[in-house]
């Protein structure tokens, strides 16, 4: 891989009026470390209208800044033979297929055994991309699919349309309760006022718009699509939940397991040992950043979340026949 600056100039956003330059790059290109921010500020690599930007410089909103990203250093991360599953992948791009129970990057509690690990050990050269490569992220329990950049161009392009909401990321998910009809949830979502762990609508948070349609209907939950519009932390299971219909499964947000009215013992077993949020990634649709093709990657439930909808769908004829 050949080693480059990377140029480009960013839009500060309106609502920015009055925001430190440092902690409003932090917002805009979340994909990038504070630290690593801070060092293009103090390295002079920020300008606006050719004027060296400070960490503490004020913003107006509105304006348009040129950075230089110096060459990424090789992340000391350690390449870590863990299996992948591979949905696509050529020169420029990478498809997998995560598994629930996988961490995407190393942090507090998981400092190796994650995605990135094993990206690293798959190919030796993301170690010169920011985050190996990885453009967004999945929930550690959250299973499905997720695209990875293998060079600073399609990772720039990838980053690009998911801004411009021109990836298309649709969920699966088994909820607690039964909608009336499938709705759009606008919600701002923000970091839980006490619970630093948690996510939760508030009006501080950040714009969140998740598209909800029901696809089947059991006894007292629901197997439901989810199409994200935006990108946030824990968005679909926040929603949901702060709807009144949570995650089967979800340890955060779930509360107490519902069970159906006078269930048989393979519902309640089944219902009380999921051991995950019943979330599942299952269609991604992206402009690939060299051939400008339209592609679309689609799965089928896990084997986990497969069995719970085969087995709430024969409580559900189960009960009803007994009627």
């Amino acid at each position: 891989m050949t080693e480059s600056e990377t140029r480009f100039t960013l839009d500060i956003l309106a609502d920015m009026e009055g925001m430190r330059v440092d902690r409003a790059l932090a917002d805009l290109l979340p994909e990038y470390s504070r630290a690593a921010i801070q060092d293009w500020l103090k390295q002079g690599n920020i300008l606006l209208k050719d004027k060296q930007m400070k960490p503490s410089d004020r913003l107006r909103g509105g304006e348009t800044l040129q950075i230089s990203i110096p060459p990424q250093k090789p992340a000391e991360w350690e390449a870590q033979k863990i299996p992948l599953e591979l949905a696509y992948s050529d020169d420029h791009l990478i498809v997998i297929n995560k598994p629930a129970g996988l961490v995407v990057h190393p942090g507090a509690g998981n400092p190796d055994q994650t995605l990135m690990n094993a990206l690293l050990y798959f190919d030796p050269t993301l170690r010169y991309l920011p985050r190996a490569g990885i453009v967004h992220r999945l929930d550690k329990d959250t299973s499905g699919l997720m695209v990875i950049a293998r060079t600073e161009r399609a990772r720039q392009y990838l980053i690009e349309q998911i801004k411009d909401r021109q990836v298309s990321r649709r969920y699966l998910a088994v909820i607690n309760g039964l909608p009336v009809a499938g709705e759009t949830i606008d919600q701002p979502i923000g970091r839980h006022h006490h619970d630093r762990l948690r996510m939760a609508v508030t009006d501080r948070g950040k714009p969140a718009v998740t598209h909800i349609r029901i696809k089947q209907k059991f006894r007292s939950h629901s197997l439901v699509e989810a199409l994200l519009e935006t990108g946030r932390t824990h968005q679909i299971r926040v929603h949901l939940a702060w709807r009144g219909f949570p995650l089967v499964g979800d340890p955060l947000y779930g509360g107490r397991v519902k069970l159906p009215p006078s269930a048989e013992e393979q519902v309640v077993n089944c219902l009380q040992g999921f051991g995950r949020q019943a979330l599942h990634a299952y269609h991604l649709s992206l402009v690939h950043p060299e051939s400008q093709q339209n592609l679309t990657w689609q799965l089928e439930m896990p084997e986990d979340m497969d069995n719970l909808v085969r087995i709430l769908n024969a409580d559900q004829a189960l009960k009803s026949g007994n009627r």
